[in-house]
């Protein structure tokens, strides 16, 4: 069996993001990230659940509904998307997405990939490379991923 080299260097990067917000971009309804920065590069992002949950989020009658039934995991990677672009939304006009937060950066993410096992992982805030082992891991549930 021949197993194709995939490109070194930074063809993947992580992002971690609180819980619900994470099982919400999994379910397919959230499809963009709200951040106070601008994107830093387009291309794959490991979803990373932070330790955190947002527990006044779980009151939210559109997250309730849409991560009805979903497991919560925190402090893992569970799932992979690709990051499409980054823009604001004009003042004055509606928002992008239901999700959208006024004044925020969305990073539009599509192509979105749960993980059947999250792994366990150390996030942080902004993006952060992960190590090789941690890739090997989402490669093993995901051999078909490539940048």
């Amino acid at each position: 069996m021949s197993t194709a080299r995939l490109p070194e260097g930074d063809w993947i990067q992580g992002i971690t993001i609180k819980q619900p917000w994470t099982a919400a971009i999994l379910a397919g309804h959230k499809t963009i990230e709200n951040r106070l920065r601008p994107v830093w590069r387009l291309g794959l992002v490991l979803l990373h659940a932070g330790l955190q949950i947002d527990r006044p989020a779980l009151r939210v009658p559109l997250i309730a509904r849409t991560i009805r039934s979903r497991d919560l995991p925190t402090g893992a990677v569970i799932g992979v998307a690709r990051l499409t672009g980054c823009h604001q939304d004009q003042d004055g006009s509606p928002p992008c997405t239901e999700f959208a937060e006024p004044g925020r950066w969305h990073l539009e993410l599509a192509d979105v990939q749960e993980l059947a096992l999250p792994i366990p992982a150390r996030g942080q805030l902004g993006p952060w490379k992960p190590t090789e082992d941690l890739v090997a891991q989402i490669l093993q549930q995901l051999p078909n991923l490539r940048p």
